[in-house]
């Protein structure tokens, strides 16, 4: 299950009550972490370097009713690590390639080691974002 981080969740509130307009980003970021985000962006990213780079990603239109969902459309491919990575358990989705805001994050089903060597591949539609 995917989860808004704090940072989301108080943009669209202040957005849809009127308090502050939001511009959504043009293109979001998939991350890779070693440990649960978090809401509050606390968990381990895989540090930028050695072949690691957050991959831009697409989704599909919503669908869905109970609750509503969009799965990434597309395969994404890692290029190969060049020292360990850690154990890869949880996706964040950002607004900018580096820096920038944590949106969503969440678990992959199965956790993977990734070692020197290693690539990730993000299969079409593994990540799916709910609005739950």
């Amino acid at each position: 299950m995917s989860k808004m981080s704090d940072y989301l969740e108080a943009k669209v509130l202040d957005h849809v009550l009127g308090v502050a307009a939001y511009t959504m980003p043009g293109q979001v970021y998939l991350g890779l972490f070693t440990s649960d985000p978090a809401d509050d962006d606390s968990g381990d990213e895989v540090a930028a370097g050695n072949g690691y780079a957050r991959q831009a990603i697409d989704f599909n239109a919503a669908s869905g009713d109970d609750p509503t969902f969009s799965t990434n459309d597309g395969q994404l491919l890692f290029t190969a690590a060049g020292a360990d990575w850690g154990t890869i358990s949880h996706f964040g989705l950002f607004d900018a390639s580096s820096a920038g805001n944590l949106l969503i994050h969440g678990a992959f089903d199965e956790p993977k080691l990734i070692e020197d060597g290693d690539s990730f591949d993000v299969g079409d539609e593994t990540i799916t974002v709910t609005a739950a």
